[in-house]
């Protein structure tokens, strides 16, 4: 058999819906001859003639009754996925996965997320914590958060909140037993909480004042694998903890926590959003990257947010 255009049975439908060559041409904006050789085509592929003509009408034989009532609800099953394919890409709308860390999500993705369901009641948003350095494609997400050098070059990558910058903490409780350390190389002497990554490597701590940057591997009798737990160990006065601003602020406003070495705090690049630029985004994530976009990161940011 020949390879048949599945086109040519939405053509042979519209034929016999319409009751002739004419009448389906003008429908279509085509020409009635147009028309014709298709139907020669497929009726030449199948080896068997699906419709009778005359002068005056247009029939399907026996054959193509048995086909059309095949054919009708596959085609009309076909145009609904279709309509619900250009509903996705003009109207937001569906699901959108977001796979990024923990603190990317807390932070940041979280507010801008619950601010975009706000306005588009139809969208819905799976936020996925995760650390590692993942294939987002393969894993089924729509976008995800890393720092810039984790991107692979096919993809498209935009700034996601401000700048970061890390604050080294202690409870009031912890530096009363043991001190305030001067400079990053006093906390050799001290019990800090250390983070492990999902690779199994320990986080090291860097600090920088003008030109000078240091980089120590902490040194302690906890270790934590994530944000959270960190700043529960700092609350508890288990020790000294290395952690976003974001986590810390709340915490050093109410006396609960307090910054040490501010002036060798490390500013950061800033997230980045990314996703795949070979494919077509969705209308809803055209969306969510317009209102990411318009986010006023400052006013989003309460100074008591936990």
């Amino acid at each position: 058999m020949d390879p048949i255009r599945l086109d040519s049975f939405d053509v042979f439908v519209a034929i016999v819906r319409c009751g002739g060559f004419r009448a389906a041409a003008l429908e279509r904006g085509v020409s009635s001859s147009a028309l014709s050789q298709t139907m020669n085509g497929l009726e030449e592929a199948l080896g068997i003639r699906l419709l009778n003509r005359t002068t005056r009408s247009v029939s399907p034989t026996e054959a193509g009754q048995r086909l059309l009532q095949r054919l009708a609800p596959a085609l009309s099953d076909i145009r609904l996925a279709i309509a619900e394919v250009d509903e996705l890409r003009d109207n937001p709308s569906g699901t959108l996965r977001i796979n990024a860390p923990a603190p990317a999500i807390d932070h940041f993705l979280c507010p801008l997320a619950f601010d975009f369901m706000r306005l588009y009641p139809d969208v819905k948003i799976e936020l996925i914590s995760d650390a590692a350095v993942i294939d987002i494609v393969a894993q089924g997400f729509d976008a995800g958060v890393r720092f810039g050098k984790q991107l692979a070059q096919d993809m498209i990558a935009l700034p996601l909140g401000p700048a970061l910058r890390y604050a080294i903490v202690a409870s009031p409780d912890y530096i009363e037993r043991h001190g305030q350390p001067q400079a990053p190389g006093d906390l050799i002497n001290h019990d800090c909480i250390k983070r492990r990554f999902p690779g199994g490597t320990l986080a090291t701590w860097r600090f920088k004042v003008g030109h000078e940057e240091i980089e120590i591997s902490p040194e302690g009798r906890l270790t934590v694998n994530t944000a959270h737990n960190e700043l529960q160990g700092a609350l508890a006065g288990q020790g000294i903890a290395h952690l976003f601003d974001d986590y810390a602020r709340p915490h050093i406003l109410t006396g609960r926590l307090v910054e040490l070495l501010s002036d060798w705090s490390l500013l950061l690049p800033h997230w980045f959003l990314y996703y795949p630029n070979r494919r077509l985004p969705s209308a809803a994530m055209r969306a969510f990257l317009d209102h990411m976009r318009r986010y006023d990161w400052e006013a989003a940011r309460s100074p008591l947010d936990p």
